[in-house]
């Protein structure tokens, strides 16, 4: 007979695994999500699926109000309730109930903020001082490398730190791996392939074709904590705002296009969105850009 902890670890691992391997997650988000469920399970002591599936709406509730006496803010709640009811969800399969109705629970109203993009002179300006700022020349090619991937082609930063030797030498399309494991061709600017290659030529580490292509000052794989520490150095050297992070030039890339006149359906399948309408907040992006200038523009605002 299975011990209490030892209860909790299998069903612990069983989300894990599912989050993981079939669902092919974020490892940040496996992680998130199975940290609530462990919430979860600790609170209510639950030792196996069926009690998992039984659990409603009011019981949800209940956690979701004992994490916000915890302090947490609307969209981290949003997050606990999405990664609550997947868990249940999980647990009804387990048990043969899969298409039982979900509880009815609504999450908090959360106001979503446009994306702040940069300019294209301080994209410009930000890729030169990463590469100024670095304390030695290879890395300082490589972190300006990462950011040409990032401004010029639209990849996020895990896409870019996901890319392995095998990619090279680019060409002009790049074959991307997103979120879920859906792969894309983004196009590839002269500039950015010639920012990739000096890199290349530069790095002191073998670069195998299994190998992570962008690699860490010891020889393993980059992280994102240092590409946003090296962003975060040049952003305050230019005096830009906070809000000028790697992911901003991910941003940017999509702005600038759609001001530039490309259409939806395009811009969608360059950023690798699942749905249209996550890309729709970009035409919000580019109007406010438009109100800006006419505000500083117009005759009548003077």
């Amino acid at each position: 007979m299975s011990t209490p902890l030892a209860a909790r670890a299998a069903l612990l691992e069983a989300w894990h695994n599912h989050l993981a391997q079939n669902r092919r997650r974020s490892p940040h988000t496996v992680r998130a999500y199975v940290a609530t469920a462990a919430r979860l399970v600790d609170a209510l002591q639950l030792q196996d699926w069926p009690a998992v599936a039984r659990l409603d709406a009011a019981d949800l509730r209940r956690q979701l109000a004992a994490r916000r006496a915890d302090g947490i803010g609307n969209v981290s709640a949003a997050r606990e309730l999405s990664a609550l009811k997947g868990f249940l969800a999980f647990a009804r399969a387990q048990t043969g109930e899969a298409n039982c109705a979900p509880p009815r629970l609504r999450g908090p109203r959360i106001k979503k903020g446009l994306p702040r993009p940069v300019t294209p002179d301080e994209a410009v300006h930000l890729m030169e001082m990463v590469g100024d700022l670095a304390a030695d020349d290879w890395i300082g090619s490589r972190n300006r490398a990462v950011l040409l991937l990032l401004y010029g082609a639209g990849l996020r930063i895990a896409e870019a730190l996901s890319l392995t030797a095998a990619a090279l030498p680019l060409g002009e399309t790049l074959v991307v791996t997103g979120k879920g494991g859906k792969q894309r061709m983004v196009p590839l600017l002269p500039v950015v392939r010639a920012g990739v290659a000096d890199y290349v030529t530069k790095c002191p580490w073998p670069l195998d074709k299994a190998s992570p292509l962008f690699r860490g000052a010891k020889g393993g794989a980059l992280s994102q904590g240092l590409v946003q520490k090296a962003m975060a150095q040049a952003r305050v050297a230019l005096g830009l705002p906070p809000s000028a992070t790697p992911h901003a030039l991910r941003h940017s890339f999509a702005t600038h296009l759609l001001g530039a006149g490309a259409d939806l359906r395009s811009l969608q399948e360059l950023l690798g969105h699942a749905s249209l309408g996550s890309t729709q907040i970009y035409t919000r992006v580019d109007a406010a850009t438009l109100l800006d200038v006419y505000r500083s523009a117009h005759p009548r605002e003077q």
